[in-house]
């Protein structure tokens, strides 16, 4: 399989690396991080006028019908930069637009940046099993009633619209009865509680008390949204397995700098040979998870619900396997100053924990490989 990016490809990315350069220093992200909001409008014009929130989009809409592949440059260089704006909550927002269908005003609105979307998926009791919802969803006349409460909603008091997963019909974790809405942030009815993540980003708690929805909020059929779900989460985990790549990169960078310059015993550190294999091992795990993270990329948009879950899952898995390695050492080999907030790399392996917790740990991913028809126990 060639892996080769494209030139329009490597044009995005080369772009994206060139303001984040310039306009988003990690000064500069600091400063954006303790602002009232925790992002910057002026960040968001600039990924506009990218291009980058056209890029998922279908052409119909204005938007370039970007692949998982092309989103996956754009999430290494953000990953790369530590960019904190909310791209990965309305890019994965667009991705169940797109995969119900019918929601063409609201992807031409997302592409020209007019629109931000988050995903409210998870519930405090659930930890990562998205078919386990008790928020509920009732006819209300034509229209529908949302009742309940989202834990951990990514970017969810910078957006304008909520991609809400709710109970219509069935027992609680059953996957049959899960119904899709978008719902407007400012409905009547609807709470949001923001706060920030320990590794910059913003998320919040989003209540539902009794929202009247018309029923043109409703994606897709009512009670039949799991398997758009399912998808929609598996794409969300590419993208993230992205921009840990790209997290690590940079980690490994600043790495190696420092054991190039500091000095002990009268030579830099890195001549010891001991370090030096460290910093081989964590090369590895990086061009390891770099694969895997290529491949669930291609492998995403696979007819074969198995082979995307199994693939998915496997990259989810390593490349949390890899960040938590890959952070750790870093942590190590800067000695005490590898956790202090003057340093980016704190703020690398603090970003890359996040990404392992979000849409499934290592272990939850494991589970889920395991779980795949066609695994081979062992005798």
């Amino acid at each position: 399989m060639d892996f080769t990016l494209t030139e329009e490809q490597q044009q995005f990315g080369e772009a994206l690396r060139r303001w984040i350069a310039k306009d988003y220093s990690f000064d500069a992200r600091r400063r954006i991080i303790h602002s009232a909001s925790g992002v910057s409008d002026l960040a968001w014009d600039t990924l506009v006028e990218l291009g980058m929130t056209a890029l998922p989009v279908p052409q119909a809409q204005g938007g370039f019908d970007g692949s998982a592949v092309d989103l996956m440059v754009v999430m290494q260089e953000l990953g790369r930069g530590l960019v904190v704006e909310p791209y990965w909550a309305t890019v994965l927002g667009a991705q169940f637009l797109k995969l119900a269908g019918g929601k063409e005003a609201l992807l031409a609105r997302l592409a020209n940046g007019q629109l931000k979307l988050a995903c409210a998926l998870t519930e405090k009791h659930a930890r990562y099993d998205l078919n386990d919802v008790t928020t509920i969803a009732s006819v209300n006349g034509e229209g529908y009633l949302i009742d309940g409460s989202k834990t951990v909603v990514v970017h969810g008091g910078q957006a304008g619209a909520f991609v809400v997963s709710a109970r219509s019909s069935g027992a609680q974790r059953d996957c049959n009865g899960i119904s899709l809405f978008v719902v407007p942030a400012d409905a009547d009815g609807v709470t949001v509680r923001d706060y920030r993540t320990i590794d910059g980003q913003r998320a919040a708690t989003v209540t539902f008390a009794n929202v009247a929805l018309p029923p043109v909020a409703l994606l897709s059929r009512l009670g039949a949204g799991w398997d758009i779900l399912d998808a929609a989460a598996d794409y969300g985990a590419t993208l993230l397995c992205a921009e840990a790549v790209g997290a690590m990169d940079a980690i490994f960078a600043a790495t190696l700098d420092y054991v190039k310059t500091r000095q002990q015993f009268g030579a830099p550190i890195g001549r010891f040979q001991a370090l030096q294999h460290r910093m081989a091992d964590m090369y590895i795990h990086i061009e390891q998870a770099r694969s895997m993270a290529m491949l669930a990329a291609v492998k995403v948009a696979s007819e074969s619900v198995e082979e995307r879950r199994r693939t998915v899952s496997a990259a989810k898995a390593r490349v949390g396997q890899a960040a938590r390695f890959v952070g750790q050492q870093a942590v190590q080999l800067h000695g005490g100053m590898g956790v202090t907030d003057e340093l980016p790399a704190a703020h690398h392996f603090k970003r890359l924990t996040m990404i392992d917790l979000t849409l499934g740990d290592v272990d939850y991913h494991l589970e889920r490989f395991i779980a795949q028809p066609g695994f081979q126990h062992a005798a």
